[in-house]
């Protein structure tokens, strides 16, 4: 089940829900509008030829801050990692899902290439996989609304939540645009 704006309202008063900074406003009738945050890691290519997942990717990027006001050009097939200005708690009996917002998607700016799904226990700022498919560069804001969450109950508590200590949760806890740690599952 869906929560609505009602049960949203509900779990956040009673910190079942955790979002911070949040305003009123950003409660939708069945979702949570999301903002972006001021660092954005951008793909440097002239440092290895390829992505090899067995290795770490963090010299590949390179944080950049967007300036109040100024705008962050993402151009057409441009990939580029950001993260939500909101830092996300959830309980073990609640799954969140991210989506974007409709108007960008028009525009042809999409927040997430597979990872919109947020597991039970989740607990930190949301990474975006942000993607320009236009043909023509999209602007990016610092603080402008780049999706929304809407959250849906578990048949049942999570044995093992996000950040259990055996799960080896790798972003538990992230704060800022964090770059893949998949070469982690490759680790003996």
């Amino acid at each position: 089940m869906v929560l609505s704006d009602r049960d949203i309202r509900i779990a956040l008063k009673q910190k079942r829900i955790t979002i911070e900074p949040l305003q009123d406003s950003d409660i939708q009738p069945a979702s949570v509008d999301v903002h972006l945050d001021k660092k954005i890691l951008v793909f440097r290519n002239s440092r290895r030829p390829f992505i090899d997942i067995h290795e770490d990717v963090s010299d590949l990027t390179e944080m950049v801050e967007i300036k109040e006001g100024t705008p962050f050009i993402l151009h057409p097939g441009e990939f580029v990692l950001g993260s939500t200005l909101e830092s996300i708690g959830l309980p073990d009996d609640l799954v969140a899902r991210l989506e974007g917002k409709s108007s960008l998607g028009r525009i042809g700016l999409l927040i997430h290439s597979t990872a919109g799904y947020v597991d039970p226990g989740w607990n930190g700022n949301l990474t975006l996989e942000l993607s320009n498919v236009n043909n023509l560069p999209v602007t990016l804001y610092y603080g402008m609304k780049i999706g929304q969450i809407s959250f849906t109950e578990l048949s049942s508590p999570s044995d093992r939540p996000y950040g259990s200590a055996d799960l080896g949760s790798k972003y538990q806890g992230q704060k800022e645009p964090t770059a893949s740690r998949i070469y982690r599952d490759f680790q003996g």
